[in-house]
């Protein structure tokens, strides 16, 4: 797996992989063709439909492949907004509650708010401090009622904290064998090995702009023999499950980042890993009082996650500070209400602890060097910010144990390589 063109030509070390990923450059080769000459439509009976066909059936073996279902298990979707909202509306059966965790991302808590509008019950699974939701508590949260649906993601965008999803299952499967199993895998997919046998799961999300295709595709693992409603209505296509005419140049990416995926699996894991420690170590030595969520307890992370707090500034300003260094507060759909708020305060974490969050998250594209330089870059810009209360009434900076000196700390970060 070498270095991904389409990383380096970022205007900025890139570091926000969990927001999305660059399409990869071998997911392109493989998508031109159906951009540009390859138009068939795949109802049509003529060569070039059935060509389509054959392109889109071949993408959807490359995807049961990754997770370890059977190609008509898979169904073709937008992306992970539709697969999650088709999940619980179409999984959900009239009048039965549904449980999700507190700390969903929004394209399933908000579809569970829609529903519990409708007239659902909404219950919600309790998390620990530790961020991971607690399957032994699934008895004590649905109390006497029956869920129809318990929907808990595999792996948290923000926090990276892998969440105990075969465990839920078989809470679920011993409170009612009828309840369904829905995991937003959007996250985890490309990261970690995601098999659904083993989460024994119902319902699995899928979204392509997380591993290496473009955004617009995405897909949802029906497990055979599960009930589903359709979340659209039309023609026939995919089984009369998910109509409207396939969009073949998206779904043979899906398939291509799909096959990619699985075969670097392995490789990928370990250079996030070490990309993620190198990472860490280098803002260790030079952010005093750095807190990295989740590290010091024993909860799976997926390797490519770096969630912390720098002390005593607001994330937000520091990145502002750090132009080189594109990363993010928390995920990228939560950023209109401020970051990360709602599972670091079901974890217990402080309101001063929460104001410097920043999250960092590698990818197949990033090197020792993006990381090398954006550390430099973040330390430089921790320790230009005055502290809390460091100002005095004529606007001179007091320096507090938080931060150094600025002129040694400048020196530091121009030793370390500057902010690339």
């Amino acid at each position: 797996m070498g270095t991904s063109p389409e990383h380096r030509t970022m205007s900025a070390i890139y570091l926000d992989h969990n927001a999305t990923t660059p399409v990869a450059s071998e997911v392109v080769a493989k998508m031109r063709p159906w951009l540009e000459t390859r138009f068939g439509n795949p109802s049509s009976g003529y060569p070039s439909g059935r060509e389509a066909a054959e392109a889109v059936e071949e993408a959807r073996a490359h995807v049961a492949r990754l997770i370890g279902a059977e190609p008509e298990e898979i169904v073709f979707t937008s992306g992970g907004t539709e697969s999650n909202n088709w999940a619980l509306f179409g999984g959900l059966p009239a009048t039965s509650p549904l449980v999700i965790s507190q700390i969903e991302h929004p394209a399933v808590a908000e579809p569970a708010r829609v529903l519990a509008r409708r007239g659902h019950a909404l219950l919600q699974l309790p998390v620990t401090r530790e961020g991971r939701v607690d399957p032994s508590a699934l008895r004590d949260c649905v109390g006497s009622a029956t869920p129809g649906l318990v929907s808990v993601m595999l792996a948290h965008n923000e926090t990276g904290i892998v969440q105990p999803i075969a465990e839920v299952s078989r809470q679920v499967r011993a409170l009612n064998r009828g309840t369904l199993v829905h995991t937003d895998a959007a996250q985890a997919i490309g990261k970690i090995a995601v098999r659904v046998r083993e989460l024994d799961v119902d319902l699995l999300t899928i979204a392509g702009h997380k591993f290496g295709a473009p955004k617009g595709v995405g897909a949802l693992y029906v497990k055979h023999g599960t009930r589903l409603e359709p979340l659209l209505y039309g023609g026939g296509q995919q089984g009369g499950r998910r109509p409207g005419t396939e969009a073949v140049a998206q779904i043979v990416a899906l398939g291509a980042a799909a096959e990619l995926a699985g075969r670097e699996l392995a490789e990928r894991g370990r250079k996030f890993a070490a990309l993620r420690a190198r990472l860490w170590q280098q803002l260790l030595a030079g952010v005093d009082g750095l807190w990295w969520f989740g590290a010091d307890s024993d909860v799976p992370l997926l390797p490519n996650t770096l969630f912390c707090c720098f002390p005593g500034c607001e994330g937000a300003d520091l990145l502002a500070r750090a132009p080189s260094v594109a990363a993010s507060t928390g995920s990228a759909c939560h950023t209109h209400d401020g970051p990360s708020a709602g599972v670091l305060q079901r974890m217990g974490v402080s309101a001063e602890r929460q104001r410097g969050v920043v999250r960092l998250s590698v990818g197949r594209g990033t090197e020792q060097t993006d990381v090398d330089a954006a550390a430099a870059a973040l330390t430089r810009a921790w320790r230009e910010i005055p502290p809390p209360g460091s100002r005095s009434g004529d606007g001179e900076v007091q320096y507090d144990a938080h931060h150094d000196d600025p002129a040694p700390a400048r020196a530091r970060a121009r030793d370390a390589g500057g902010d690339g």
